[in-house]
């Protein structure tokens, strides 16, 4: 059981495909999306916010994803569309991609670099 909340997608498969579904699950309104990729063997983020929700799904491949919340310390491996991690504006993260890995994200608030948070926790690994 992880201390971070992973929510299990609705997911529809048959022997045509799956099919994921997002609609209504984020506990945010959605006012940004981007995703990575091309980022083989290499570790984004080193952050956190001082207002910013995000969620995550890796749509391809695997992902490690370092959560830090000053009490609780993880690392979560993402590898399927139909999971979404929710990462808090307390949570410190890193993202540690695999070979040819996508990551989808979706933020609550639009890219303002004044609310990156870039020290880590002192507990904190990493």
């Amino acid at each position: 059981m992880s201390h971070f909340t992973i929510l299990n997608l609705p997911t529809f498969s048959d022997a045509r495909g799956s099919l994921t579904v997002l609609e209504k699950s984020l506990p945010f309104p959605v006012v940004r999306t981007y995703w990575i990729y091309g980022a083989d063997g290499q570790t984004r983020g080193g952050h956190r916010h001082t207002s910013t929700r995000q969620a995550l799904i890796a749509l391809h491949g695997n992902i490690a994803i370092y959560m830090n919340d000053g009490i609780s310390e993880e690392t979560i491996t993402l590898n399927s569309p139909a999971q979404c991690l929710l990462v808090e504006p307390k949570d410190w993260h890193t993202m540690t991609f695999g070979e040819n890995s996508v990551l989808f994200v979706m933020a609550s608030h639009v890219y303002d670099r004044s609310e990156y948070i870039d020290t880590p926790y002192e507990l904190s690994s990493k």
